[in-house]
């Protein structure tokens, strides 16, 4: 079975690997000494840009790994379920 998000993979990985560029640059700005709201407004920037991809996979997952699972029924619905909403229980803790 194919994940949800498979159709969109290529730009999930686009937006990772900008992700990973941006805190490299973190890494580089407390390195030389950044002031610290500078450093903070650009860590702002990396979490905004990790919550709008945890968002995307779980909306793929929703539309699809767990439509599945409900259309088929029996334990295997519950379970997608209950790991969804484990799952925005996380997000929102973050």
């Amino acid at each position: 079975m194919a994940h949800g998000y498979i159709t969109d993979k290529d730009d999930y990985l686009k937006r990772l690997r900008r992700i990973e560029g941006q805190i490299r640059g973190l890494q580089r700005m407390v390195d030389d000494g950044t002031y610290c709201i500078d450093i903070l407004t650009q860590v702002s920037a990396a979490t905004k840009a990790l919550q709008t991809v945890a968002l995307g996979l779980l909306d793929d997952h929703l539309a699809h790994c767990v439509v599945d699972a409900a259309r088929d029924g029996g334990p295997d619905a519950d379970a997608k379920l209950k790991e969804a909403s484990d799952a925005i229980a996380r997000l929102v803790r973050a």
